[in-house]
């Protein structure tokens, strides 16, 4: 059973920084790449960060471009997502998500077959 296991949400001002954490663990635990979605209330899940697990091509949503940072870990098998100048736009439930073979568009929801739990990021403005 895999289990991803996200942290670092919270109430921020807008303009403040945070960092989100997603740590991976279970027993053979494959992944060809893993992501973030968000979704506010009343909207739907958004994509918002991918990146390859090997050789770490990284994916950005438009609105998060030069602001949002991926990153992995190996060592630890955990992924990170650095958010600075946050907006309040940016408030939502952040997902992290992995999936085990190659996708055809990392922007698709579908093509991740685990999921964490969620963490809350609040952007005050």
């Amino acid at each position: 059973q895999v289990q991803l296991v996200e942290s670092g949400g919270g109430l921020v001002q807008a303009g403040d920084s945070l960092r989100l954490s997603c740590a991976a663990s279970g027993r053979a635990f494959r992944r060809y790449a893993m992501g973030w979605f968000c979704q506010a209330p009343g909207k739907e899940r958004e994509f918002v960060a991918a990146i390859r697990w090997t050789g770490g091509n990284t994916y950005y949503a438009d609105s998060v471009k030069g602001r949002f940072t991926i990153s992995r870990d190996y060592a630890k098998n955990t992924m990170y997502l650095q958010m600075n100048s946050l907006k309040p736009e940016d408030t939502a439930v952040y997902y992290c998500a992995a999936a085990a073979t190659p996708f055809r568009t990392a922007v698709d929801g579908n093509e991740y077959d685990s999921w964490g739990q969620g963490t809350q990021v609040t952007v005050s403005s």
